[in-house]
């Protein structure tokens, strides 16, 4: 998988979103279809995080270790890959020395 570099004809929330005291912020953004993703980065940290929607989470730089609901083995993933998280789901993250940026493909 290629690393998605710009992204374009788009609207933005200017107001970020941010989570865990400020270890994760992140930017929502529209498509004119009605298509909605979040542009983010992740900080040094270990998070869970709850789903609503299907996610696609696809790494822009940086990396992770991911752990799905249910799994009990972490998996590793870095810029140019992507993993899959389940609706009314949820997955831990870790992310050590630099941040984890990101791109939140939801349904």
């Amino acid at each position: 998988m290629s690393i998605t570099e710009k992204i374009e004809n788009i609207a933005v929330t200017t107001k970020a979103n941010v989570y865990f005291d400020g270890k994760c912020v992140s930017h929502g953004i529209q498509f004119a279809d009605g298509t909605k993703k979040s542009v983010g980065v992740i900080l040094p940290a270990t998070l869970t995080f709850n789903t609503g929607a299907p996610e696609i989470m696809e790494g822009v730089a940086g990396s992770c270790r991911v752990r799905l609901k249910g799994d009990t083995e972490w998996k590793t993933y870095g810029a140019g890959q992507s993993f899959n998280v389940p609706g009314n789901s949820s997955f831990d993250i870790e992310v050590a020395g630099e941040p984890y940026h990101y791109i939140c493909h939801f349904g």
